[in-house]
C-alpha cells in the first residue's frame, strides 16, 4: 500500500510540474511565444553604427555616413510598376524580373524572410523611394552606414568592409546574410570591437500577413549597440604626407615611435584609392587587375633583401663577438677579393674603421667582419658559428613575424645551415660561400616593417617594442606583449659605436664621403644608413633607415623604393622629409620636397600586364 501511494504521489508531482511549465511557456514567457509563433511577427533588423577609427591625436581617420539598403519580403510583394521602380535606382527591368524568378523558385526556403534587394543606395534615391513606397508593397528601406575617410589616406592600412559570403557564414555562425565584416587591415584586426551588436524591432502581423503595429509597444525590441571606437597609433597628417611623397613610386614607408613601438605611418605604394574603399565591391575587379597590385601591402608582406642597412646588424654582432672593435680597420680595393672572385664596392678612402665603414657604406669592411664572425675559433665548426650568428640576427626581429596587430604580416626569411648543406653539400661550405649575407643580400629577406623596427632598436640602443597600430583607449587595453621590451643579444653598450657612423653618414661635412647627405636637416640630428639592394628585375632597390633626434629619439623610419637605384638618392631624402614633417610640422627644403613628390619612379618597375 505504501509503495502504491508513493507511485501515485510521484505521478501527480510530475504532472503538476509539466502543467506549470506549459503555463509558464504559453502564458508568462512571451519571449518563447514570439519565437515559436514567428509567422505572426516580422523582425526588422536594427544595424549598429560601426566604431570610428581615430588617429593618435583623436582626429577621425575612418568615420561613417548614412546610407540605406532596400529590403524585400517576396511573399508580400504584389504587382508593381517595374519601370517606375527601376527608374528610381537606375536598374534594368530584366534584372529585377530575373531576381523575382529566383525568389519564386526558392519561395519555401525564403518563407517570410526579408532579403536585401539593393545595398547602400544614396540619400537621394532613398528619398524618392520613400515618397513612392506605397506603390511597392513588400519593399522597405533599412538605415545602414558606410565608411568615409576624412584624411583621404591610409586605405591599405585601414582595410575595407564587405558583405559576408557563404564561406564566411559557415565558419562564423554569429553573423547573418546581409551583415558586413572587416575584410582586411585594421577593420579586420579589430572587427570584434568595431562591429557593434545588432538589434531588432518586432512588428505584429494580422491573419492576412499585414503589418498592424509594433508588438507590445516595443517592449521586446532590442536596441542596436554601436561599435566601439578605437584610437590608432597613426598620425593622420604624417600618413597623408607620406602617401604624397610615395606617389608614382613602388615601395613602402614605415615610421615608428621608438619609445613605445607605436606605428606613426604605414604606407604601401601604389595603394588602393581611398575613394574606392567604401564601395570596394564595385571596384574590386579594377583594383585586382592592376599590374602594380595595390591591394598587396608591401610594408608587411614584401620580403625584400635588406641591402646595406643590414651591415649595422653584422657590425653589432662583430662587436659582441669581439672579432672587431671601433678602431678595427680593413682595406677596400673597390671591393672584397676572395680567390678569383670579388664582391664589389664603390670608390672611397681606404682603409676604414667602423665609423667610416658605416658613413661610407664600405662592402669590404663587412665581408671581413662577417668572415671573422663565422671563422671565430671559439666555435668548433662553421655550422655552430653560423647558428649563433642566426640566433643573434633573429633577436633583432628578423626571420620571423614581429607579432604586430596587422593581420597580413609576414615573417621574412633567414637561411639555416641546412639551407647551405643542400646548396653546397654538408660541411662543404665556408664563410666565403655565403659572403653576400654580410651586406644584406643572398638568402635573407625582410619586410619594411622589419627594417623600421631595426631603426627603432638602434634608436633605443638595443631593444624594441613590438610595432603596433592601436593604443590603449577607454574600454580597451592593448595586449601586454606590446608593452614589453624585447632586448637583442648584443650588449647595449655597443650600440653607440654604430650610431656614430649613422650620424656621420647624414651629417658629415660635404665631400667627406657621407652617403646620406641629402637627408641632412640642420638641428634635427638625424642618424641614418643607406642601402642599395641588388634586384634581379631591373634597377637596384633604394633603402634607407634612420631615427631622430640622436638623443631621446621620437621617430624611426624605413624607406624602401623598388627599382630606384642608390639609397641616398631617393629613399634617404624621402625619409628625412617625413622626419622633418613629424618633428617640426613644416618643411624648409621646398625644392627637395617638390623633386621627391614629382618624381615618377614607377616607370622603372617592370610589371606583367594582363591582356
Amino acid at each position: 500500500m505504501e509503495k502504491k501511494n508513493i507511485l501515485i504521489f510521484g505521478v501527480l508531482a510530475v504532472g503538476l510540474i509539466l502543467i506549470m511549465q506549459l503555463f509558464n511557456l504559453q502564458i508568462l514567457k512571451k519571449e518563447y511565444k514570439i519565437t515559436a509563433e514567428n509567422n505572426a511577427y516580422k523582425y526588422v533588423t536594427r544595424y549598429p553604427v560601426r566604431g570610428l577609427i581615430l588617429d593618435r591625436n583623436n582626429n577621425i581617420l575612418v568615420g561613417n555616413k548614412n546610407t540605406y539598403d532596400i529590403m524585400v519580403t517576396p511573399i508580400e510583394v504584389k504587382e508593381f510598376d517595374t519601370l517606375d521602380f527601376c527608374s528610381i535606382f537606375g536598374l534594368d527591368t530584366l534584372e529585377v524580373r530575373e531576381r523575382f524568378k529566383e525568389y519564386r523558385k526558392y519561395r519555401r526556403r525564403i518563407g517570410y524572410q526579408s532579403l536585401t534587394f539593393l545595398k547602400q543606395v544614396s540619400s537621394i534615391q532613398y528619398s524618392i523611394f520613400i515618397e513612392k513606397a506605397y506603390k511597392f508593397k513588400g519593399f522597405s528601406a533599412v538605415s545602414r552606414t558606410s565608411r568615409n575617410y576624412p584624411f583621404a589616406a591610409g586605405a591599405n592600412l585601414f582595410g575595407y568592409v564587405t558583405e559576408v559570403d557563404q564561406k564566411f557564414l559557415k565558419n562564423n555562425p554569429e553573423y547573418r546574410s546581409g551583415d558586413y565584416v572587416g575584410a582586411s587591415g585594421l577593420e579586420k584586426s579589430y572587427e570584434h570591437l568595431l562591429k557593434g551588436e545588432k538589434g531588432y524591432s518586432i512588428l505584429l502581423r494580422d491573419v492576412h500577413n499585414r503589418i498592424q503595429s509594433s508588438f507590445e509597444d516595443g517592449a521586446y525590441d532590442k536596441a542596436a549597440v554601436p561599435g566601439q571606437d578605437i584610437v590608432s597609433t597613426i598620425d593622420g597628417y604624417l600618413q597623408q604626407y607620406g602617401e604624397e611623397l610615395m606617389k608614382n613610386k613602388v615601395g613602402s614607408l614605415v615610421a615608428i615611435e621608438p619609445s613605445t613601438g607605436e606605428i606613426l605611418a604605414l604606407i604601401s605604394s601604389p595603394g588602393i584609392d581611398i575613394e574606392q574603399l567604401a564601395s570596394i565591391n564595385k571596384h574590386y575587379k579594377e583594383i585586382a587587375s592592376d599590374p602594380y597590385k595595390p591591394m598587396f601591402n608591401r610594408a608587411v608582406m614584401s620580403s625584400y633583401p635588406p641591402g646595406s642597412v643590414f651591415k649595422l646588424v653584422n657590425g653589432l654582432i662583430g662587436l659582441q663577438e669581439g672579432v672587431i672593435t671601433p678602431s678595427t680597420r680593413y682595406n677596400c680595393s673597390m671591393g672584397y677579393h676572395y680567390g678569383n672572385r670579388k664582391l664589389g664596392c664603390h670608390a672611397h678612402p681606404s682603409p676604414t674603421d667602423l665609423t667610416q665603414s658605416i658613413m661610407m657604406s664600405c662592402n669590404a669592411y663587412y665581408c671581413y667582419t662577417f668572415r671573422a664572425i663565422l671563422e671565430n675559433r671559439k666555435y668548433d665548426n662553421i655550422g655552430e658559428a653560423f647558428n649563433n650568428w642566426k640566433e643573434m640576427v633573429m633577436s633583432f626581429g628578423f626571420g620571423r613575424k614581429l607579432g604586430s596587430d596587422f593581420p597580413a604580416e609576414l615573417g621574412g626569411t633567414l637561411p639555416s645551415t641546412s639551407t647551405y648543406d643542400k646548396i653546397h653539400g654538408k660541411n662543404r661550405w665556408k664563410a666565403n660561400s655565403v659572403i653576400s649575407l654580410s651586406i644584406g643580400q643572398g638568402e635573407i629577406g625582410a619586410t619594411p616593417l622589419h627594417l623600421a623596427n631595426l631603426a627603432a632598436t638602434l634608436a633605443n640602443r638595443g631593444y624594441y617594442y613590438i610595432p603596433h597600430l592601436v593604443k590603449d583607449s577607454p574600454g580597451h587595453s592593448i595586449d601586454a606583449r606590446f608593452k614589453e621590451k624585447n632586448y637583442t643579444l648584443v650588449d647595449t653598450t655597443h650600440f653607440h659605436k654604430v650610431i656614430e657612423g649613422m650620424y656621420q653618414a647624414v651629417n658629415a661635412a660635404p665631400g667627406t664621403g657621407g652617403t646620406a647627405r641629402l637627408a641632412h636637416v640642420p638641428g634635427l640630428e638625424i642618424c641614418g644608413k643607406t642601402g642599395t639592394a641588388q634586384n634581379p628585375h631591373g634597377k637596384d632597390n633604394a633603402v634607407f633607415i634612420c631615427f631622430a633626434p640622436r638623443e631621446n629619439p621620437r621617430i624611426a623610419i624605413a624607406a624602401y623604393i623598388e627599382n630606384a637605384g642608390f639609397g641616398g638618392t631617393w629613399a634617404a631624402p624621402i625619409a628625412s622629409l617625413m622626419v622633418e614633417k613629424y618633428l617640426t610640422g613644416e618643411i624648409t627644403r621646398k625644392d627637395l620636397e617638390k623633386r621627391m613628390k614629382d618624381a615618377n619612379l614607377i616607370q622603372y618597375v617592370p610589371v606583367k600586364r594582363r591582356r
